[in-house]
């Protein structure tokens, strides 16, 4: 049994913001299980490890004996969350919303304990409400306050479309919360005006208003803009071992301890143990194999992680060259490319200035040698193994 102390420690892991810790610790006080409640709109058929970050914080809500509801907005999701967007959201259509369903129960329960998780879909309470019940819930909040949001006032600012329907999903959201009397609500940083709606709605309603805690969003592999799959900087969870575990081992050493924080298992005593024995002079890289093995085991399996490692260290510890590389054919040309025009033929980088910034930071190879040399020419009746960074690899002929 975990102490007071140790449960608020616990429960504020990895978390940007707590809202309010005051209202958390006397329902913690309480000695009954708190109602802890986190939505996700099935937008997308698979998950990817930044969607598990509100999902592991479940998990441990979960360890300290707590009523975990995880709620699929099928209702919701027919609307578009417009949080962080500058353009209007298209909604899904009720069958794909169902589909995406039915693969986010298949994949949370990799994470949650199913005889203790309890699946909402918020078409529950919203379907039977009918027009005259929207326009209730509609009267209950202003135009002024909706638009107190930042995205929505950057776009009326800047002339930019804000659809009707949008302002409606801050209250959906915020009823959610009264529908299933929640004690706490979990949602991203990015969350934040929604998940207080909540808050003033079960006020409303005669309600204790829930705690709110925000976890921040979790940085892609780029370590810059946040994990998502429309920029290629994303760990889907589905994805097979291989690829996992490879992704993972491409982030670099900062990067990894945000993710150990808010993606790993292991206790805060343990991962404050590992960063002192790298600053001791530990190879990061072996604290990075713990991590990649964690979240390939997971999802996949503990055989499929020890796997994952053998493939890994053949293809890039010993330096081999993978099998299923692509073959790229450049035409011949007068005068002949440069190693930058080729990466960017060859789609191995996005742009030329791309392909230079990897050369500066010596991430090119061909044929296992580093390129230093951004105007070396390419050419020749020999095929030629291009690599960039460490999983991107193509053959070149030229003719």
């Amino acid at each position: 049994m975990r102490t007071l102390e140790e449960s608020l420690e616990l429960i504020k892991r990895g978390a940007d913001e707590l809202l309010i810790e005051a209202d958390l610790i006397e329902k913690l006080k309480s000695g009954r299980p708190l109602r802890v409640k986190a939505g996700f709109d099935p937008t997308a058929p698979d998950l990817h490890l930044g969607h598990t970050v509100l999902i592991n914080k479940m998990r441990h809500f979960q360890e300290l004996g707590h009523h975990i509801m995880f709620l699929i907005g099928d209702f919701t999701g027919m609307i578009g969350d417009p949080s962080g967007k500058n353009v209007t959201r298209p909604p899904l259509s009720r069958e794909q919303i169902l589909d995406n369903a039915r693969t986010y129960q298949e994949q949370v329960f990799k994470i949650l304990d199913p005889e203790r998780t309890e699946i909402c879909f918020n078409s529950t309470w919203f379907e039977p409400i009918g027009a005259a019940g929207m326009i209730r819930l509609a009267a209950l909040h202003t135009v002024a306050r909706m638009l107190e949001r930042d995205d929505f006032s950057k776009r009326y600012a800047n002339g930019q479309p804000i659809a009707i329907h949008e302002f409606l999903y801050p209250l959906c959201q915020g009823y959610d919360s009264v529908a299933m009397r929640a004690d706490v609500e979990l949602g991203g940083s990015d969350q934040k005006f929604n998940l207080l709606v909540g808050r003033e709605l079960q006020k409303h309603y005669g309600q204790a208003p829930q705690c709110v805690l925000m976890m921040p969003l979790l940085e892609g592999l780029d370590g810059v803009n946040k994990m998502s799959k429309s920029l290629g900087n994303y760990v889907g969870i589905s994805e097979p071992p291989r690829e996992i575990f490879g992704k993972l081992m491409s982030v670099s050493d900062v990067l990894m301890w945000r993710y150990y924080d808010l993606l790993s298992f292991r206790g805060s005593a343990e991962i404050a143990g590992l960063r002192r024995e790298v600053a001791d002079g530990r190879n990061p890289r072996d604290v990075k194999v713990m991590l990649a093995q964690e979240i390939v085991a997971r999802f996949h399996g503990q055989k499929a992680a020890e796997d994952a490692l053998t493939d890994f260290e053949a293809r890039f510890r010993q330096g081999a060259i993978p099998d299923d590389i692509p073959q790229v054919v450049i035409p011949l040309q007068t005068p002949a490319p440069t190693i930058v025009q080729v990466l960017k033929q060859a789609g191995l980088t996005a742009s030329t200035s791309e392909a230079m910034r990897m050369i500066e930071q010596g991430g090119v190879k061909v044929d296992g040698v580093k390129v230093e040399d951004k105007g070396l020419v390419l050419g020749g009746d020999k095929p030629l193994v291009l690599q960039v960074g460490k999983r991107k690899f193509a053959r070149i002929e030229f003719r």
